[in-house]
């Protein structure tokens, strides 16, 4: 297993890719750089740990191609900027980055970037080149998700209760590592990870996390970095179950699949990201029929939707006889079904209903 570098190591890395310019500019070569591949070819289900890992086919992106040579440029340039936020100990944020690489090149019209759509990219390419997730090189991304429940956190000095916060909860920051948010205490018994907002803040609202002793946790839809490592760390540390409510369509599955295996872009880091133990607890596409939901309320599969539900059967990690039941169970009844569609039998239904049956009966799947 590769040891992921840590503060002045990541600084190392970072140094290590201007000595490689350097030493090649020395020796009249061409400096090149290797960035592995992030795509559907350049992974593997690792059925024994049951997450996706990265494999080790990689790309050339050196400087005399002229094809390459924006991008080598552009990474290099970026590698600067990332090195320099090493060495004064700060954190900035995507779009930071973007602005402080920007620039004329000199004696033409050529800029180094034109949109952060550009620059965003390079940044993945390095945190898989230098195997150091993105909070490692001191990126941050807005806060993207919330939590609520019997947790307290110590984070930048101050403890948060989020018992004590009302409704609204906590803002889940990007970077949630042990050095920047410390997990002082924790009495819940599981997690529940929401994919949406509004379902969490019915959740919120009803004080379910306070009647089942959960953690109530959000992305808003795929749920960022720091939603997911504060998922896991709850699990390892705390030993908590971690159970995921989506909607029932090929999204849903996705979402949890990603939570689950981990990410095709991220697989580098699915060993710290993904929880291989999570569980699906809906929507399924039993739980219409299951829970008397009326087909009107149902929205019919579009060409996307089937598209992508045919994708994920053919996927390594949907390959077990109940996840292949599940996805086409849902094709063959042409619709899918959001969280939101449970308010057709009461707005409190998900709270008073359908999730206390789910837990009790453990209606879930793997």
């Amino acid at each position: 297993m590769t040891t992921r570098p840590r503060g002045g190591n990541v600084e190392k890395k970072l140094v290590g890719l201007a000595d490689l310019v350097i030493a090649a500019a020395n020796k009249k070569r061409d400096p090149t750089i290797h960035i592995p591949v992030r795509s559907l070819s350049n992974v593997r289900f690792n059925e024994k740990r049951r997450i996706i890992e990265m494999g080790d086919n990689t790309q050339e992106r050196s400087f005399f191609n002229v094809g390459m040579a924006k991008k080598f440029m552009q990474t290099i340039l970026v590698a600067d900027a990332l090195n320099e936020l090493q060495r004064a100990a700060l954190t900035t944020s995507l779009r930071e980055i973007y602005y402080r690489t920007k620039h004329t090149i000199a004696d033409s019209h050529e800029n180094t970037f034109d949109t952060q759509d550009e620059s965003d990219p390079i940044i993945e390419d390095l945190e898989v080149g230098l195997e150091a997730l993105r909070e490692e090189l001191h990126v941050r991304a807005e806060n993207g998700g919330t939590v609520i429940g019997p947790v307290v956190f110590e984070d930048d000095g101050d403890r948060v209760d989020c018992s004590r916060l009302g409704k609204g909860g906590y803002s889940v920051p990007s970077i949630v590592e042990e050095e920047y948010v410390r997990i002082k205490k924790c009495t819940a018994d599981f997690v529940l990870l929401v994919e949406k907002g509004t379902q969490w803040n019915r959740l919120a609202e009803d004080k379910f996390w306070r009647k089942y002793n959960c953690v109530l946790l959000t992305g808003n839809g795929q749920p960022p970095r720091g939603v997911r490592r504060i998922a896991r760390r709850l699990h390892d540390e705390k030993k908590l179950p971690v159970y995921v409510l989506v909607d029932n369509d090929p999204w849903g599955y996705y979402i949890y699949s990603v939570v689950k295996q981990g990410s095709i872009n991220l697989a580098f880091e699915s060993q710290r990201m993904a929880i291989p133990d999570a569980k699906f607890i809906g929507l399924s596409s039993l739980d219409p029929e299951r829970y008397g939901l009326p087909r009107n309320v149902g929205i019919k599969l579009n060409d996307k939707d089937i598209t992508r539900a045919k994708e994920l059967l053919n996927y390594p990690w949907f390959q077990k006889k109940e996840w292949q039941v599940e996805i086409k169970r849902m094709l063959s009844s042409g619709l899918k079904f959001e969280l939101d569609s449970l308010a057709n039998k009461d707005f409190q239904f998900l709270t008073k209903k359908y999730l206390p049956r789910k837990l009790s009966e453990k209606e879930w799947l793997d």
